[in-house]
């Protein structure tokens, strides 16, 4: 007897192109009636301050992160604050995000880049946001994509790991998840598609255990039996503080 994950992946076996596209854009617009709010979690009031935490978020969460941002803000301001900064006093202060040593050289070293190169200011173009010490093209994209209005996927470790659970990729390479990502929405949807992935993959698809037995899109879902099926145990593994979503 085959298992409900065994079901569900045979489902959709043999989906065609026009169905993925058909059943992710189904699933966007459910996941954007069950989250709303989908945003990027990291607090910031201007491009500067979203891109050196987005960097500071790299191995550690946007919780974590934003309980740092406030004092290291109050302290430099700006790029220009942040480039003279001494590397002790910046790793003092961004220390419970790990990786302080590396994550001090790159925002000081990035803020000498804005300076010297962009006059204080970050750059509206990826290919200058790449070019910034410890700036990847993920980071990138969310500076854009927030701080600047320009669609564009996040392929984090959420995005990532639903995309292949949802069968829009089997792909693991970021830069290759987020091209066949892109044929399967519009442009303008793509910042927000990330955001919802990433609210769903924190509060429902979690990476060891995820609360199936809940999922709104289980019915879109070729994963969908990896996790708890049962929904009482899959509502107590929602997470954020979510209620069992109608």
């Amino acid at each position: 007897m085959r298992s409900v994950a065994e079901k569900s992946e045979r489902k959709f076996a043999h989906e065609t192109h026009l169905g993925r596209v058909r059943r992710a854009r189904r699933i966007d617009r459910e996941l954007a009636r069950i989250y709303p709010d989908a945003r990027a979690e990291l607090d910031f009031s201007n491009a500067f301050e979203l891109l050196i935490a987005t960097v500071l978020s790299a191995q550690t969460t946007d919780i974590r992160v934003n309980e740092v941002t406030p004092e290291l803000f109050a302290a430099y301001p700006d790029a220009a604050a942040l480039a003279d900064a001494r590397l002790e006093d910046v790793e003092a202060i961004i220390r419970p995000t790990g990786f302080f040593r590396a994550k001090a050289k790159n925002i000081v070293g990035l803020s000498q880049a804005l300076v010297a190169d962009h006059g204080g200011e970050v750059p509206g173009e990826q290919a200058a946001l790449v070019a910034l010490p410890g700036v990847g093209v993920k980071t990138a994209n969310v500076v854009l994509g927030n701080a600047f209005g320009i669609p564009g996927l996040t392929i984090d470790t959420h995005v990532g790991r639903l995309a292949r659970r949802l069968g829009y990729t089997r792909q693991t390479d970021p830069l290759k998840v987020e091209a066949d990502l892109t044929e399967l929405f519009a442009r303008r949807d793509l910042t927000m598609v990330s955001h919802r992935l990433i609210f769903h993959g924190r509060r429902i698809c979690h990476a060891k255990r995820p609360a199936c037995g809940v999922c709104p899109i289980s019915a879109l879902c070729p994963s969908f039996g990896i996790g708890e099926l049962d929904p009482e145990a899959a509502a107590g593994l929602l997470g954020y503080g979510m209620a069992v979503p109608r």
